[in-house]
């Protein structure tokens, strides 16, 4: 099995008991077919000699296998099971209170399976993952001009001293150090293409990458050093915002994206990607037609760098950008989602 936690034989079983708590946690490839399929697929199922397996319908694709016509692995292959939708809408609606492992297993779930799905989309667990989001919201409401007596209270913290602690150890400040700048709170979405994670504060949209682009921990240090904020687990409006229109997006109800966008770069780099703003839905250009609309006709080799740094995937569309031959060359999310997202724009150019 490539790089994964879980053994052939569970996955195996999983596969042909169509475990839906399996969801996103593999991908079955079956060699005699040359289909990769999810754990719920209806389809007759294989002998275990002729399937292998993957973390990620990316690395089921690259070694040669189709999407199944069935099960459809490419729509939401990370969706996330009842259980955890329910827990993250109860942190965001509730975010002072203590879900423990008690609680999980009164609930009738199991907290080690909780724990496995956080650290593998969040790379945390899910105890981190309250307190990081407790902190955050307490943070909000430092920079909104509570006491930081009333921000720990309010986070369900019943000490001061053990509500600063936690707080230090996670901004690197003391509460009372942190009244000024932006929160950057973080959330992670699921596509069709898998995995995303969006970065926002209440001045708009920062970072839209899929959660495997090679680049993602380097551009996630680079916005906690230029903004000196810590990325916390939140969300905000103009996050919630990002995700209805993405939505619509993928449903092909949407070929704009109007949330505010906080872009930050070098001035070529800027000129690169307001740029591509102006590509037309469902058309392409080509890296030397975008060197010529900035005005740098013979950087066409610094316009693909720049479009490489675009750390807004999709709503800065650098996926609209070909090669002057016409060919793909060149996608932070990989030339497989490139090819994707220009098909599914050509598809419904003709919707309303």
């Amino acid at each position: 099995m490539n790089t994964l936690n879980i053994s052939d034989e569970n996955a195996y079983k999983a596969l042909m008991k169509k475990d839906p708590q399996y969801e996103g946690l593999f991908f079955a490839a079956i060699r005699t077919t040359g289909i990769f399929c999810r754990p719920t697929c209806r389809a007759r199922k294989p002998k275990k000699e002729n399937v292998e397996f993957f973390q990620t319908a990316k690395e089921a694709m690259a070694n040669g296998y189709r999407p199944c016509k069935i099960c459809h692995p490419l729509e939401y292959p990370d969706e996330i099971i009842p259980e955890i939708k329910s827990l993250l809408n109860e942190i965001e609606q509730n975010p002072s209170q203590k879900i423990t492992d008690y609680k999980l297993a009164e609930r009738g779930i199991d907290p080690s399976r909780i724990r496995r799905w956080f650290i593998k989309n969040h790379g945390m667990t899910f105890h981190a993952y309250q307190r990081m989001f407790r902190i955050n919201n307490a943070l909000k409401n430092i920079q909104k001009g509570d006491k930081v007596i009333e921000a720990a209270l309010e986070a369900g913290y019943e000490s001061l001293s053990g509500f600063q602690h936690t707080f230090k150890r996670t901004i690197s400040k003391n509460p009372s150090e942190s009244k000024s700048g932006n929160v950057l709170s973080f959330e992670r979405i699921s596509t069709p293409l898998g995995p995303m994670i969006v970065i926002g504060s209440d001045e708009g949209i920062y970072l839209l990458e899929f959660t495997d682009r090679r680049m993602l921990e380097t551009e996630l240090k680079q916005l906690e050093k230029s903004f000196k904020s810590a990325i916390l687990p939140g969300t905000n409006k103009h996050i919630k915002a990002l995700k209805d229109q993405l939505s619509e997006y993928f449903d092909g109800r949407r070929k704009h994206f109007d949330v505010p966008l906080v872009i930050f770069g070098t001035e070529f780099q800027k000129k690169a990607w307001n740029a591509l703003l102006k590509i037309p839905y469902g058309k392409t250009r080509s890296y030397k037609i975008q060197a010529e609309t900035i005005g740098h006709p013979k950087a066409v080799r610094a316009v693909g760098t720049a479009n490489g740094c675009n750390r807004i995937a999709i709503v800065i569309p650098c996926h609209r950008v070909i090669g002057e031959n016409g060919k793909l060359t060149g996608y932070g999310g990989g030339l497989w989602r490139k090819q994707w997202l220009l098909d599914h724009e050509v598809s419904n150019l003709s919707r309303a």
